[in-house]
């Protein structure tokens, strides 16, 4: 088994997710600089973490998405390769369009840093397959740029494709239709604003956000 993690100059949850990805698979990721032109060989799963890749400027993640590794990650996506993007990572992703719509301020202008309760919308995804559907869990967020915004016509479309993943008992950043988290059209690519990766035991408060991981790379082992 064979994960990465991507490290944008700002990140600062990437070694929560390294540590994730290695409570889970057994085996420690690679670690990858964005610098990197490309990624190893064989590689299973791509994680791209939170944080405030090169300060926000511009936009968040903006720039980060013109990175010489996206390029790889893009391509490694439409092969089918798993990408979990967690916070500023699900920033990186709709700014490289490997997901649409686009992460604004939130509505109340101020940084969010609690725990909130999620609805999962759909199981049917590789990272999702462990979850029931209708569940309610409780993971971390961290942002300040979290406000998920799409047109009402990709609204819809992700709706009626099932391409919703997470969302929102409560929206504490105003997020259309209360989204906390996305799935492109094959389901091998995911993004998320809640940390499911702060979430993999009971030190944390919970555990809820294991089961993301368990889920995603249980079925790359066992296909």
């Amino acid at each position: 088994m064979k994960t990465a993690v991507v490290t944008f100059p700002g990140s600062n949850c990437d070694r929560d997710m390294l540590v994730a990805l290695r409570e889970v698979s057994g085996r420690d990721p690679f670690q990858i600089w964005h610098g990197d032109a490309d990624l190893p060989d064989g590689l299973d799963f791509i994680a791209l973490p939170g944080g405030f890749s090169y300060g926000d400027y511009l936009r968040s993640g903006a720039m980060a998405a013109n990175s010489p590794i996206m390029r790889s990650v893009a391509e490694a996506a439409k092969r089918g390769v798993p990408v979990l993007g967690v916070c500023n990572g699900f920033q990186v992703l709709t700014e490289a369009r490997l997901l649409p719509g686009a992460l604004m301020r939130n509505a109340e202008q101020t940084f969010i840093c609690r725990t909130v309760e999620l609805v999962v919308e759909n199981t049917q995804s590789i990272f999702t397959g462990g979850f029931e559907a209708g569940e309610r869990i409780q993971i971390p967020v961290a942002h300040h740029d979290g406000n998920y915004f799409a047109d009402d016509a990709t609204l819809d479309r992700l709706e009626g494709d099932g391409r919703v993943a997470f969302r929102y008992t409560e929206n504490c950043n105003g997020s259309r239709r209360d989204i906390a988290g996305i799935l492109n059209a094959a389901g091998n690519v995911l993004g998320m604003m809640p940390h499911p990766e702060r979430a993999i035991e009971d030190a944390h408060g919970g555990s809820d956000g294991r089961r993301l991981f368990e889920s995603a790379i249980g079925a790359l082992a066992s296909a």
